[in-house]
Formats: structure tokens, sequence, C-alpha cells
């Protein structure tokens, strides 16, 4: 008797399950047909999770749209706590936070961040607080604030989808971190775009952005350099530690004499870079890992090592670079902008440097740096070389000549 009761209750439920759907359905049809085809198409339709689940069941009609809830991660938590709990853990997480932190974020156009035209668009993935979330609501734009929605596009959330190297594309390409680019015209690229027009068969071995960097399928996201391509401890190498030094002073997370400013806080929070070697260590050994499943061990720890020391390399062009400006700033050539906390140039300020020397400086770090150490480790030669390291020292050759002719200028102005 109890057993056919609580068959009725299940039966009853579906039913009202059903009828809500079936009403939602019903009304968008006419309104915003395709997102209506977007849920039939998806898992959630087939598993019977309707429109309440996410946006609850008090907006009724075109009058109350203001009633129907705009999903969290906590929505999302309620089924898919494992994926949240990972991303939550992971750098994706800390990008909305780590936009805000720019030291000249408040100087851009509001469309821009959180309007979500410019960096806003890619950094919406992050979690954000209670009040940032109803700041957004007033400007229209809190759509998406669940950030699973950045890869899953709504509404069928499809996990195919997201598995695609296309989900990562819409963010990881661009100025400063061509990730699709380098990628996508690398060997392991070329041979998954091949698989996916069916040039190459199913079982060819063509890894993904999610197969390096969501090995089984973790949220987390993490790499064993992070984004900005610095760590902690200072490396052995004295050049390597002192070009190091240099550019954590020009990240503002040094001051001048070598001890850590409030900014190192932000940089840990952000998550954006390893601050231990353990942990830089078992993101380097996923990696290896990972890589075993189609190389050797020893040539992925050998190409590896390749990617570690082109940093080096790197670094050692940034920090002449960076003590170039900043001895124009010691001796008095080139006026201290005075948003700048200390004597060195602040490299998070971006487009927004003073003068075309700084400006140049903060392209040569954000845009060739960058594709010089991430096309190595995306076994991309070309990128790594003539989209990055030659123009690091193209870079680097027009900073040397604007700083000699500041010094010209200065010392006819004394005669």
């Amino acid at each position: 008797m109890v057993y056919r009761i609580s068959l009725m209750l299940l039966v009853a439920l579906l039913f009202s399950l059903s009828a809500s759907a079936q009403e939602c359905a019903d009304c968008h049809r006419k309104v915003t047909a395709h997102i209506v085809s977007d849920w039939q198409a998806s898992k959630h339709s087939e598993n019977g999770i309707d429109c309440s689940a996410c946006h609850g069941s008090q907006h009724k009609s075109a009058q109350d749209v203001a009633k129907a809830r705009i999903p969290t991660p906590e929505t999302c938590g309620n089924c898919h706590e494992d994926r949240v709990q990972q991303s939550k853990k992971g750098k994706h997480a800390m990008a909305w936070a780590a936009m805000k932190a720019m030291p000249t974020a408040h100087w851009q156009p509001m469309v821009l961040t959180e309007g979500l035209k410019g960096c806003g668009g890619c950094h919406k993935i992050g979690l954000k607080t209670e009040q940032e979330i109803k700041d957004l609501g007033k400007e229209g734009a809190a759509f998406g604030v669940a950030s699973c929605d950045a890869c899953h596009t709504r509404h069928t959330f499809s996990v195919q989808e997201a598995r695609q190297p296309q989900a990562c594309q819409t963010c990881h390409m661009g100025f400063d971190h061509p990730q699709w680019e380098m990628y996508s015209s690398s060997k392991h690229g070329v041979r998954y775009l091949l698989k996916q027009n069916k040039t190459l068969p199913e079982t060819t071995a063509a890894p993904t952005c999610q197969t390096c960097h969501m090995q089984e399928g973790n949220h987390a996201v993490r790499t064993a350099w992070g984004f900005l391509a610095v760590r902690l401890p200072l490396p052995e190498d004295k050049q390597w530690a002192d070009d190091r030094v240099t550019i954590l002073q020009a990240l503002g997370v040094l001051d001048p004499v070598g001890k850590p400013t409030p900014r190192l806080d932000v940089v840990k929070a952000a998550d954006v870079a390893r601050l231990t070697p353990e942990d830089w260590q078992k993101e380097r050994d996923k990696t290896i890992k990972t890589c075993n499943q189609c190389h050797s061990v020893n040539f992925a720890r050998r190409e590896m090592e390749k990617g570690d020391r082109m940093i080096k390399e790197a670094d050692h062009l940034l920090a002449e670079a960076i003590r170039t400006v900043a001895a124009l700033y010691k001796d008095g050539i080139l006026p201290k902008p005075k948003n700048y906390a200390y004597a060195f140039p602040d490299l998070l300020t971006f487009h927004d440097a003073p003068t075309v020397i700084e400006q140049k400086l903060f392209v040569m770090f954000l845009k060739h740096r960058m594709r010089t150490f991430q096309g190595t480790f995306h076994a991309n030669p070309d990128y790594a070389l003539w989209y990055g390291w030659s123009e690091m020292q193209r870079d680097l050759t027009e900073i040397r000549e604007m700083a000699d002719e500041f010094r010209k200028c200065c010392r006819s102005h004394k005669k």
C-alpha cells in the first residue's frame, strides 16, 4: 500500500514537472524559441530537469520576468557538486577578481568590464560576491554569473560541446594569450581538427586543450608555470634569479629592495603563480603523465624543460628592458607616474602606461613574452620564434634606442 502511494506521488511529481516545463516551453516558443529548442536537445530535458530547477517557479508571465531566478554556481552545484568544487579551486574561479585587481581596471569604460564587452567578456567566468551579482543585475549583465555556461553554453549545457577545443577558443585567443592560434596550428591541433572533420579516424591520437589542462575532467585547470610564468622560490641560477626579481618588481609584488608588497597577496588569492616547489612539481608531474599517453616520459620531460629554458631566456630580455626604463625614472629623465607605488614601471597598467617607451615595455611583456614561452609549451615553433622571441628582441632594441634618445635630449636641455 505504501509502495503504491509513493509510486503515485512520483508519477504526480513527474506530471507536475512535465506540465510546468510544457507551460514554459509554450510561452517561450513565441518569444525566445531557440532557448526552448536548445533545452529540448539537452540532457536536462532528457532527465526531466525543467526550467524551474534553475530559474525557480515564481516567474509566470511577461509581467513578472524579474522573478525569474538567475542561476549561480550554487545552483549548478545542487547536481554537479564535484565539478563546481573543482572549479572553485582553480584559476578560472579567480578570473573576475584578477581583472578587478588590475591597477587601472577602474579607468576602463564600464561596458568593457562590468558590461562584458572587453576583459569582462571572458573574466566573467570568475566567482563573484553577492553584491557584485546584484550590481551586475542592475546593469543587465547578470546573465551567466553561474560561469559554467561559459563552456557549457546555455541552454543545451552540452558536455560534448565543452570537451571540444573550440569551447576554449572564444577566450584563449588574441593579444595576450593566443593559445587557440598556437594549438590549432600545431601538430596536436591539426590532427584533432582533421579528426573532427573525419579526415582522420576516431581512434587517432590527438589531444585537445582539455586533454592537457583538464586531466580526467578536473575543472581546476591549473598549470605549473601559471599565466604569468613566474614562480617561487627563486632559481639557483644567479642571473635568472636577478632577472626574475626585476620582473616581480615590475609586477609590483616586490618593492625596490626585494621585499613582498600587498600586491603579492592578490597574486596568491588569484592563483596565477605557483609559490612553492611542491605546488609547481605537482602540476608538472600531471602534465608529464598526460604526455606519456602518446610519448615517452623522457621525451615529455625534455620538451617541458625546453619550455623552462625559454622562459629563462625571455626573462633576461624583459628584465633588461625593465631596468632600462627604471633607470630613466631613477635619473630623473622620465617622470615616474603618480599612480605607481615604486620607482619601477608597472607592467599591469597595460595600455594605460603614460609614455611610448612604457607602452612598448607592456607589449613586450604581455604580448611577446607570452608567445615566446607559450608557443614553446604548445609545440608551435613559429609562435615561439617569430611571434615571440624575435619580437622581444625588436622590442628591446627599440627600448634601448628610445632610452638613448631621452638621455640625449636631457643632456641637450641641460646645456
